[in-house]
């Protein structure tokens, strides 16, 4: 009986302690970025470099295309001070943009310039990866043909096991086939978006390397579009209010879907890869990890547009950018 007595003192002790929060409470910002809605990052910000213009390559009027990319390793800049030891297509992150039409012939070589196996994978191509997917070896190179018969925008990156290791390191790109018939005259864009995820470092000047426990987690310290954390805020894109605008947006991940939204606008049309009934009047749109859209929108006044992932956590590590339609006035300078 005392054991019980005893028993029912010590929980009731414990019943009156003040609960402990389990973790400290987010409090609301007393500042922003930018002075607008959504500015999830500084507009018109020069020390932010802009590493990759935003613009689509023309339509092509060649039937074949004779295409050579070297797979280098080299040091690229995510945000002001943070530098990766990337590993790339032609140096950069992403890889060159690829535009051929349905029926053209594509003439691919690979050469492996870096110190380790790589690969390449092309989404647009219907081939065999034992024959043309192949682990080319350092100083060695790899060649096939193949021919695009269903039109949209795709992506290509190294298929090298770990293949989550290559694509967290920058080997990806995008492809657009586009329609016999051309798709109506449009300021064509293409979006790249992607994740780094940065190990911890003792040294801040040096370039940062990968941390695979993080991207296992699917804990990214950025989430950009074409390479660079928030560079279209810091410049933002120039449009004519009125255009049909038409983004060509692909997600390397390796993990995180990309909830395509274009703020103050809907998207007149969304082409899931390009192939197919478009579907119309759209709000937002997941891009899946390895899948590619192409969205069509105008802009209804002169204004600042955001433009972002509505996964908001993923906005806030760096995937936003803007578009300036005209010259609106007391929008810049924040």
């Amino acid at each position: 009986m005392k054991r019980h007595v005893a028993l029912v003192v010590l929980l009731a002790a414990c019943t009156r302690q003040p609960a402990v929060p389990l973790q400290t409470p987010v409090k609301p910002a007393s500042t922003s970025p930018a002075s607008m809605s959504h500015g999830e990052a500084r507009i018109d910000n020069p020390a932010v470099p802009l590493e990759r213009a935003a613009d689509a390559p023309p339509r092509s009027t060649s039937r074949l295309h004779v295409i050579r990319l070297r797979t280098v390793h080299v040091d690229h800049v995510i945000a002001p001070g943070v530098t990766y030891q990337a590993w790339t297509f032609d140096s950069v992150v992403p890889a060159p943009t690829i535009r051929v039409t349905v029926g053209d012939t594509v003439d691919f070589t690979l050469v492996n310039g870096a110190p380790m196996m790589h690969s390449i994978d092309f989404h647009a191509a219907e081939i065999a990866p034992s024959r043309a997917y192949i682990n080319v070896m350092p100083k060695d190179s790899v060649h096939f043909r193949f021919v695009p018969r269903v039109p949209g925008v795709f992506m290509y990156h190294c298929g090298t096991a770990p293949v989550a290791l290559h694509i967290s390191n920058g080997m990806f790109g995008a492809l657009i086939v586009d329609p016999v018939v051309p798709r109506p005259t449009a300021r064509e864009f293409v979006l790249v978006q992607n994740e780094f995820y940065l190990a911890p470092t003792k040294d801040s000047t040096r370039p940062r390397t990968l941390d695979w426990q993080k991207m296992l987690d699917l804990a990214p310290d950025y989430v950009v579009f074409n390479g660079g954390s928030g560079q279209y805020a810091a410049h933002p894109i120039q449009v004519n209010p009125g255009e049909l605008l038409r983004f060509y947006v692909v997600d390397a991940g390796p993990n995180r879907v990309s909830s395509f939204h274009l703020v103050g606008a809907i998207f007149e049309r969304v082409f899931e890869d390009g192939f197919g009934p478009a579907k119309l009047g759209v709000q937002t749109v997941s891009v899946p990890v390895g899948g590619g859209m192409i969205f069509e929108a105008r802009l209804a006044e002169p204004g600042l547009y955001p433009f972002v992932s509505h996964a908001f956590a993923d906005a806030t590590k760096g995937a936003v950018g803007i578009l300036r339609a005209g010259n609106p006035a007391g929008t810049t300078g924040h």
